[in-house]
């Protein structure tokens, strides 16, 4: 049975949380995706939607940000609407799409689409690229980055006005070991700045290293929502255990 995660302090200061799951579910073609699920996330630090491949987690994240509509069940962000609370959200996809600009020019366009005054751009442009380690990198055509590099920018672009919630989707995912370091400790310090953090992954050794709290996710299902430091020393559903033990999942 999926467990509510601890509420922490501070958490009823957040515009956007907690944000609220009823018997959600989605249908495509007759096939269910995502099945009943419910659950409240109050945590102001780093959620992760944790399972195999295959599980819903993409999809799941999608609705969270509106851009799946439910078959059935409800979300509300901090008592908003999904459409509401998507105006104080950013989204980094799996697979970053960048303009065909440079570095600098990528974070430009979202400061110009967002009304910011031109006189105060290049300081958030400049904060914005220090953050991600991209400092040096301004000038570069932004097709020519590295594949973490890449995803640095994407969130980087994402976060630059400062959103109240980022939702990333398998954010690191086919990105070699320094390039994985590179894009966590970004998304820690996007947190530390007062960002909540939902993201998917199955990688079992970043969840250990981001999450702190898992919402575990199985064929659609909801199993197991619970602190990171309870889920992996004593994970109460039997195929969360699995999962954890490197079986496999049917």
């Amino acid at each position: 049975m999926a467990e509510e995660a601890a509420r922490q302090p501070g958490d009823d200061a957040h515009p956007l949380l907690p944000l609220v799951a009823s018997e959600l579910r989605l249908s495509i073609g007759g096939r269910e995706i995502i099945r009943d699920v419910s659950f409240t996330v109050g945590s102001s630090g780093r959620t992760v939607i944790l399972g195999p491949n295959g599980a819903g987690k993409s999809v799941l994240l999608r609705l969270c940000h509106g851009l799946l509509q439910p078959t059935g069940g409800e979300l509300r962000w901090g008592g908003l609407t999904v459409a509401r609370a998507r105006e104080q959200q950013a989204m980094a996809p799996q697979h970053p799409v960048l303009l065909r600009r440079t570095v600098t020019g990528n974070l430009l366009h979202v400061l110009r689409v967002k009304g910011v005054p031109r006189g105060e751009r290049q300081g958030l442009v400049d904060a914005a690229l220090q953050q991600a380690g991209l400092a040096d990198c301004g000038a570069r055509a932004a097709r020519t980055l590295s594949g973490g590099q890449k995803q640095r920018l994407a969130i980087a672009r994402a976060c630059i006005l400062r959103p109240a919630v980022l939702l990333l989707d398998e954010p690191t995912a086919n990105l070699d070991p320094a390039a994985v370091r590179g894009v966590e400790e970004l998304v820690r310090a996007v947190a530390a700045a007062g960002t909540k953090i939902l993201m998917t992954t199955h990688d079992i050794a970043q969840a250990r290293r981001l999450a702190c709290d898992i919402l575990f996710l199985n064929e659609g299902r909801l199993l197991e929502h619970s602190p990171a430091t309870a889920f992996f020393a004593s994970p109460q559903d039997p195929a969360a255990a699995r999962f954890l033990d490197g079986g496999l999942l049917g």
